[in-house]
């Protein structure tokens, strides 16, 4: 009985059998599998594709901490409108990470600054300059720097007893000016050049760099050809003189302006 059978048998017989078994068994376990009985021992390396995982699978409860770093992280994943109010902390960010390019305008505030925060060395040379300085901060000047303006009054007069009487002042600077003396120009009342401007408004005599502008705004008795006269002009101040026209009372009295070549 088995002679005829085994007479029939061949190799390839024999293996196609032992295939259609496999794949049935094969199935038959895949289809028996127990609830939870497939772990991470079962798996192979590289066997969960990002393919295989359905969307929403992976949540924040599902990742270690530390476990997203920023080389995991795509350009741009990461939004104004992903962060929560107050989730980017002065300890999450990396030492110049925020850099001026970064800054909105005007988001940096006098009151965000912290005491000491803005010190000697963070100021580039000639960052604080004389504009920037406050009323009540009194001069600091060594000397007049160039195009840098001094103002002030003068007033000089006497008695004379007889015509050609003289009468002497001087004004100091309150601070020195550098190089040579300026050029000294007294000028009657509402004369100007292209030097001396004038008086605008506010009392406030003009002169243009390297000039003294004497303007004369009142007089009494002076006379007519050199009645005040600038002598001794230095960097330091200069001299007037006044002369009288008559006997009697003699005044002279205005404002003056320096600026610094």
């Amino acid at each position: 009985m088995l002679a005829p059978i085994q007479r029939k048998l061949t190799f390839s017989n024999v293996i196609a059998c032992l295939a259609l078994f496999v794949a049935l068994g094969g199935a038959a376990v895949a289809a028996g599998l127990a609830k939870n009985s497939v772990g991470t021992k079962q798996l192979k390396p590289n066997a969960v594709t990002a393919a295989k995982i359905k969307n929403g699978a992976v949540n924040s409860h599902k990742l270690a901490h530390g476990a997203v770093v920023a080389g995991k992280l795509g350009a741009n994943s990461v939004s104004s409108g992903v962060l929560q109010n107050g989730s980017v902390l002065a300890a999450k960010l990396g030492k110049s990470s925020v850099t001026n390019p970064a800054l909105a305008n005007g988001v940096v505030g006098t009151n965000k600054l912290g005491n000491g925060v803005v010190t000697t060395a963070k100021l580039a040379d000639g960052s604080v300059t004389v504009a920037k300085l406050g009323p009540e901060v009194a001069p600091l000047l060594g000397t007049l720097r160039s195009g840098q303006t001094l103002r002030g009054v003068f007033d000089v007069g006497s008695t004379a007893a007889v015509a050609g009487d003289v009468a002497r002042g001087a004004v100091s600077y309150q601070f020195p000016i550098s190089g040579n003396p300026p050029t000294a120009t007294v000028l009657k009342k509402s004369q100007t050049t292209a030097n001396c401007g004038g008086i605008g408004s506010g009392s406030a005599p003009a002169a243009t760099a390297g000039n003294l502008c004497i303007y004369l705004t009142e007089e009494a008795n002076l006379d007519e050809s050199a009645g005040l006269v600038a002598e001794n002009n230095t960097r330091l101040g200069f001299g007037l003189v006044a002369k009288a026209k008559a006997a009697g009372e003699y005044t002279a009295y205005g404002q003056w302006a320096l600026t610094a070549p």
